[in-house]
């Protein structure tokens, strides 16, 4: 009588498994998006909604918060219920770099589970045309002769380029000058009028300049090479710096004890959509390369994502203003 008892008790726990499987979702679920509209945060999130639609047989409905360098928003999902409803398309600098700066409201590492990286995009060395270097190792032995004399562009102090180019010039043993911006609009004003020599940004930031020729584009800051400038080679490769790999990343992550076989179909549609054609043609269009993560794998990047630039900011003794 026990056994059979204990047979249909683990009858019931496969049933509701497979129940929570074939229902969710049952309802729409909110995207936190921690930024403005039109940011690139946003932009990824509203592509891959619109794609999870038809499969998830749901509407996923942006909610934008943002504030505070997206640490707001993030705040709120990290409170919300872990039922599957509310999940953060999170970003590099909420998740992987101001909790490491500052104080915030939610610990990544505790209060989140991952899903899906949605993109990543990598930084673009670029440098004014006046400056006497067409390759990175040319540039590099240029900072390297001349320590102190050139300065860099930054989006602002903490920013995910910033703490790019602060990787770079201590692993490529240069010193140069910091100068941050409030946005990398005004950044790449300057470095087109030359008052800066350098920066680090997205391509989607320095594609149309590198494309007119008002600046040289020397390497890039990700493992392979970017989708949107093939020709350009790796800092790791160029410079013959292994390991160099940094990009800033978007991906789905869901409050702490969302369900498993909510998680794993989010997952697992999210990768699907990420895969087709269509989808992949539109984030790349906007300079974003779609990821390939598991779960599992996800996670991994993202723990990595957390230490490397928390040694970046203790090495560099970088404080937000």
């Amino acid at each position: 009588m026990k056994t059979y008892s204990r047979i249909l008790a683990a009858l019931a726990v496969l049933a509701a498994g497979t129940s929570l499987a074939q229902t969710y979702p049952s309802r729409p679920i909110k995207v936190v998006v921690p930024w403005p509209p039109g940011q690139a945060t946003d932009l990824a999130a509203r592509i891959v909604s619109e794609a999870l639609v038809a499969p998830l047989g749901q509407q996923l409905v942006i909610d934008n918060r943002p504030g505070a360098g997206g640490t707001i928003g993030s705040e709120h999902a990290a409170r919300s219920a872990p039922d599957g409803y509310t999940i953060l398309a999170g970003s590099s600098g909420p998740i992987s770099i101001s909790p490491n700066m500052q104080k915030v409201g939610y610990e990544p590492a505790k209060d989140f589970e991952p899903i899906a990286l949605l993109v990543s995009t990598p930084y673009i060395l670029v440098v004014h045309p006046s400056i006497p270097s067409n390759t990175v190792q040319e540039f590099i032995a240029l900072l390297r002769d001349n320590p102190g004399k050139y300065n860099y562009a930054s989006s602002g102090t903490g920013a995910t380029s910033h703490l790019v180019t602060e990787f770079f010039n201590g692993q490529a043993k240069v010193k140069a000058i910091h100068v941050p911006y409030k946005g990398s609009g005004p950044a790449m004003t300057d470095l087109i009028a030359g008052h800066v020599s350098y920066a680090f940004e997205t391509s989607a930031a320095v594609l149309p300049h590198v494309k007119a020729g008002r600046l040289k584009a020397l390497a890039v800051s990700s493992a392979k090479r970017a989708i949107a400038l093939p020709d350009v080679p790796t800092v790791a490769e160029a410079a013959n710096i292994p390991g160099f790999d940094m990009r800033a990343w978007i991906g789905f992550i869901a409050p702490t004890g969302v369900p498993k076989d909510a998680r794993a179909r989010l997952a697992a549609e999210t990768q699907k959509v990420l895969e087709t054609p269509a989808t992949r043609d539109r984030l790349v269009a906007a300079g974003l390369e779609p990821g390939d993560l598991t779960p599992d794998q996800f996670a991994e990047f993202l723990k990595g994502q957390n230490d490397r630039f928390a040694s970046i900011i203790k090495g560099a003794n970088i404080k937000v203003d």
